[in-house]
């Protein structure tokens, strides 16, 4: 809501400063070109050679709130199209500083997401409380932010499932997104605890393990990418998302229990955290974002993050920290 703490004396200047609002509420609201939100399953394969990495721009000084904060990365110009578009990609074998916004404006329609399924099937992740692979969890929700990212215009948003054991797998991904190249990578994962924090229980017959010690979301960057600053900013509006989206970040990593899994938090308001050595986070070419959506080894949360309306919740999230990414003008409709 604008602020309305100075009031006109007269009757015109009202009618002036309504025409004025009018036309900002039109210039944020231009349609946003919507597209096809269908899968399709062929394999997307690129060569390093064909396409141009974005290019990159200066940032300037960080903003007062994270929120405002909507970088963007230029797309890649005149990218080379193939005939095919496919929405999944398969790959086969083969101290930190504030966000510095960018300023510049992307086209929804061109800006390409890799959107990375944590995992694979032969690696499945974690182990729920109730016995179910941390692969799944993330595979269905990945699903639903790309429908929603494709339905809102964005276009070229890419599914990547990526197959085989888990370091391998890591640099596959890596290569696939750098390949395209992609203007934005974010992994999506759910969350549990070490090992040694766990307790047993039996459900449904089988022995299970559970924390309900910890839970909610948490943002990781790294600040070895080579495009920091930008992957902070768009970890701050992800996370400004979730947050303003009712939920609660994860505050166990900085706690020395978690040992090799602790990291540095790098906003106590909303949860975003460092994780410095993570392949895909440190080695991809672009701005890159882990999302942990919330915790599978406690119980209670389990049951919210098999939840449509909990999925529905973290899609809107990120689909509106891609656009103020995007675009600085949605800033100001705030969460969606």
């Amino acid at each position: 809501m604008l602020p309305s703490g100075r009031k006109f004396a007269h009757f015109g200047g009202w009618s002036r400063r309504r025409t004025i609002i009018a036309a900002m509420a039109a210039l944020v609201l231009l349609p946003i070109e919507a597209s096809d939100a269908g899968w399709l399953s062929d394999v997307f394969k690129r060569s390093s050679k064909s396409a141009e990495q974005p290019k990159r721009v200066a940032s300037p000084k960080p903003a007062a709130s994270p929120r405002r904060a909507a970088a963007s990365v230029k797309p890649a110009a005149a990218p080379v199209r193939h005939t095919a578009k496919p929405a999944v990609l398969r790959a086969v074998a083969q101290k930190p500083s504030a966000a510095k916004p960018v300023v510049t404006r992307c086209e929804p329609h061109k800006f390409r997401i890799v959107l990375d399924v944590g995992h694979t099937a032969e690696s499945e992740g974690a182990i729920s409380a109730r016995n179910r692979a941390e692969f799944v969890y993330n595979l269905h929700l990945a699903q639903r932010i790309a429908e929603r990212l494709k339905g809102e215009g964005f276009a070229e948003t890419r599914l990547l499932v990526t197959e085989g054991k888990a370091k391998r797998s890591l640099v596959r991904r890596v290569n696939v997104a750098n390949n395209l190249p992609a203007n934005l990578f974010l992994s999506i994962h759910h969350d549990s605890v070490p090992d040694k924090m766990l307790e047993n229980w039996e459900y449904d017959g089988r022995k299970g393990h559970f924390s309900d010690r910890f839970s909610g979301y948490s943002v990781f960057v790294s600040r070895n990418n080579p495009d920091f600053n930008t992957s902070l900013a768009f970890a701050e509006l992800l996370a400004g998302e979730m947050k303003a989206h009712g939920q609660d970040y994860a505050r166990q990593y900085t706690l020395p229990i978690m040992g090799k899994n602790q990291h540095p938090l790098l906003n106590k308001e909303t949860g975003v955290y460092s994780y410095d050595k993570l392949i895909v986070l440190k080695s991809t070419r672009m701005p890159a974002v882990l999302l942990e959506a919330g915790s599978i080894i406690n119980r209670n949360e389990e049951l919210k993050m098999d939840s449509p309306e909990y999925r529905r919740i973290v899609s809107s999230g990120v689909t509106a920290a891609v656009r103020e990414f995007c675009d600085s003008r949605w800033a100001i409709l705030g969460p969606l």
